[in-house]
Parts: structure tokens; sequence; C-alpha cells
């Protein structure tokens, strides 16, 4: 039987503190995939689960939350409003509807998933006032890039609270990074695992050292940079093996050398260049 470690926390700039692991669940089917996921994550000791409106699985990832024996207070949910909603003006709607579909009547965290330009502050006002309504208890951003930010954050009442973007060992965006720390805004990386990508002979041999897998290698060194890590997986095997980082330490050097693999390489798209 697995053991669940318990989950280091980061403090949001409103004090709600959220996991610095947890479960993506992009590209997980709707229904008995995403839920066994959901699932065998909780029993993991998982206590983040990260989906968005566009995953079109938000059905099933409240099904699971919501029959898990894990209460939902322990839970923190985090979900995202599609391009769509902010281009026709229509995030109010689109967040009922995502709240529908998880089956729930708030979220931990609320973010906008892209920047589409001339809309997202906009949309922001919206957040805000679901933020006062205590119906999302955070919101935040994803794939904002500095002059983003910088854009947002000039108009905003509030402050985003998290910033989601790609980060793994070549792709850093270190000065995203710097402004978000800068700001009070805390990071969280998606693709933290370069969709697979990871037979890198530093990371290869880095996982020897430790004995560890190249997986669990990138999350602690996620986790050493107080950057908030959500691998996706529906393999129950990879789901306990991806939480399992907590039983060691990579040294400062190591550390080093993994920062050294910056190649500003993207596997995603790119903030500045999206069409969708």
């Amino acid at each position: 039987m697995h053991t669940p470690h318990t989950t280091p926390r980061l403090k949001l700039s409103n004090e709600l503190s959220i996991p610095m692991l947890g479960l993506g669940v992009w590209k997980a089917e709707d229904g008995n995939e995403v839920k066994n996921a959901v699932t065998w994550a909780l029993e993991a000791g998982y206590r983040s689960i990260d989906t968005a409106a566009v995953y079109g699985n938000e059905e099933g990832v409240g099904a699971a939350i919501n029959t898990s024996a894990v209460p939902r207070s322990d839970i923190f949910l985090t979900t995202k409003i599609w391009n769509q909603g902010l281009r026709n003006d229509s995030v109010e709607a689109a967040f009922e509807a995502s709240l529908q579909r998880l089956n729930q009547d708030y979220v931990d965290l609320l973010l906008i998933h892209w920047p589409v330009a001339g809309q997202y502050k906009a949309a922001w006002k919206h957040f805000e006032r679901f933020y006062d309504q205590g119906r999302a208890k955070a919101i935040g951003v994803s794939n904002f890039m500095p002059e983003h930010l910088e854009d947002l954050i000039e108009s905003a009442n509030i402050k985003p609270m998290l910033n989601q973007i790609e980060f793994h060992p070549y792709l850093q965006q270190k000065p995203t990074v710097d402004l978000c720390h800068e700001a009070g805004i805390l990071v969280e990386a998606w693709s933290p695992l370069m969709q697979g990508s990871m037979e890198d002979p530093v990371l290869s041999a880095l996982a020897k050292k430790y004995a560890k897998s190249n997986a669990q290698i990138i999350l602690r060194w996620d986790i050493q940079k107080e950057v908030i890590t959500i691998p996706k997986s529906t393999n129950q095997g990879r789901i306990q093996e991806n939480v399992n980082i907590f039983d060691f330490e990579l040294s400062a050097e190591d550390m080093v050398a993994i920062d050294a693999l910056e190649r500003d390489h993207r596997f995603g798209p790119d903030p500045y260049t999206f069409t969708f």
C-alpha cells in the first residue's frame, strides 16, 4: 500500500495555501479515464486537481471529487475559462457552465487560460467579482508573459495570485518567473515533464544518482525552485511515482546542472503568437 506523503504548500497573496504538487488532467478523457486518475491521485495523497473548460472533462473531475473519501474542503480545485468566453464577452456564462459541469458551488482557483489580446482586462473584472462573491477562492492567469502581466496589473483592483506557464528544464522563462516573484504572484508549471521528452543525459545521470526516475528528478527540481507543478497522468503507477518526491533533495550543484539545460524550447503554443 502506498503511503501518501504530505505535500508542502505555498501561500497565495490572499493567504490561501496551494499544494506544490497537483494532478493535471489535460487530454484525460471525460468519464472513467479522468475519474480514475483523480481518484487514484487523491488516494495517493494529492490534494490539488487542475482542469479547464477546454479539456472537456470537468464533469468527470467533479464526479471523482464528489465521491471521494477526501473532504471537498481539503481539495484544491482549479479550472480555466477558455478563449471563446473572453471573445464573446460571456465570461459569466462560461464560469457558470464550468461550476455546473464540476457540480461545485466554488472553485479554489480560476484562471484566464490565454492572454487573448484586447479581452483579458474586461474578463479580469468578472474574475474580481467571482472572487468577491467567494465562488472563486483565488484568481489568476495562465500563459501570461511579462507585458501581459504588467498590462493587466496596471488596471486590476486585485492582482493575479498565480500564473500557470509552460515551465521545464528546457524552458525556464526567467523574465516571467522573476516578474511574478517581484509582484507576489506564484508560478505554476504546466507540461513540467516536457510531454514525455525526458531522455536527457543530465537527467538520466541524476536519476541514477538519487535512485529516482527522470520525471521525479524534474518534479523535485520544480519544488526546490518554489514552482508549483501539475504533472499529467492517467496511469496509476505514474501518478503514485510522481508524488513520491518528498523523501530526497537535489544538491545545489545538481540544481545548477538542471538549470543549465535551458534552451528556450517550447513544446506548447507561444503566448505571443497563438491563434486559437
